[in-house]
């Protein structure tokens, strides 16, 4: 795998609905993803983007192909997921939330309420350790699953729009957040996002995928040193990339409303 930190070998993913034909969700995926890079995902709504993720996480099994993750180090924790729809446990705290994946490792408890303050205060939570997600706008809840996810200082993070349900100036504040966390954390990272502001701002590279079934269609390298700010989205060069990203994500869009 020499750098490799993930690799997808022509993975497909098929799925029956009920009552009606198979769907081809993917189609002979190729893609490799180094050790410490940030790589996103955009393609029109349903061209398997969120299926791949779940796949590369081994919450699905592809129907043809693999995918090899490398565990560097047996110390620390392989993977983490924050998904759009937060994911988090009514029944718990904040604090017993985020603590979550540390209790599972068997990490002593007062290093793990440590730990979990830590990054409860780094997202902007303290004072809410012992409130309940009901109690909580989405914003919060967001917040509480990247915390969970971070607490636990994984090699890779598997994040699946997770800032697609929070306002625009949420949005833009988390976004400046993981750039930091991301930089401090030598995070590789695969993020999954509709927005390709989002996406430049935040990747090395950005893969497009086609309609359905989804595959590979083209990378683009993104060609601007770290570490980052916002100010970045004036950049002349961030909007001629945009306008390249989107000339060619709108083909594939206009082509999946055409099959329909």
């Amino acid at each position: 795998m020499t750098d490799d930190k993930i690799r997808v070998e022509s993975v497909s993913y098929r799925y029956r609905r009920r009552g009606r034909t198979d769907v081809d969700a993917l189609s002979d995926v190729a893609l490799a993803v180094g050790k410490g890079e940030f790589i996103s995902v955009v393609g029109p709504s349903g061209c398997g983007k969120s299926t791949l993720l779940r796949v590369i996480a081994g919450l699905q099994k592809p129907t043809g192909g693999q995918v090899r993750v490398r565990h560097d180090d047996t110390g620390r924790a392989l993977m983490a997921p924050v998904f759009q729809e937060y994911s988090i446990f009514p029944w718990r705290t904040v604090e017993d939330n985020v603590r979550l994946g540390l209790d599972a490792a068997g990490t002593p408890r007062k290093e793990a309420e440590a730990r979990s303050r830590e990054w409860i205060d780094r997202v902007g939570l303290t004072g809410f350790e012992s409130a309940y997600p009901g109690n909580l706008s989405g914003g919060m809840k967001q917040r509480v699953a990247l915390a969970r996810a971070f607490v636990v200082e994984p090699e890779i993070l598997l994040m699946d729009e997770p800032f697609a349900a929070l306002d625009a100036q949420l949005r833009k504040v988390l976004q400046e957040e993981l750039l930091e966390i991301v930089r401090e954390g030598r995070y590789t990272v695969f993020f999954v996002t509709h927005n390709l502001d989002e996406a430049i701002l935040l990747s090395d590279r950005i893969v497009l995928m086609s309609a359905r079934p989804g595959r590979v269609r083209r990378v683009f390298d993104v060609p601007f040193d770290r570490p980052r700010t916002p100010e970045l989205r004036k950049d002349s060069g961030f909007v001629t990339l945009e306008d390249e990203i989107w000339s060619e994500l709108r083909g594939e869009v206009t082509a999946d409303a055409g099959g329909e």
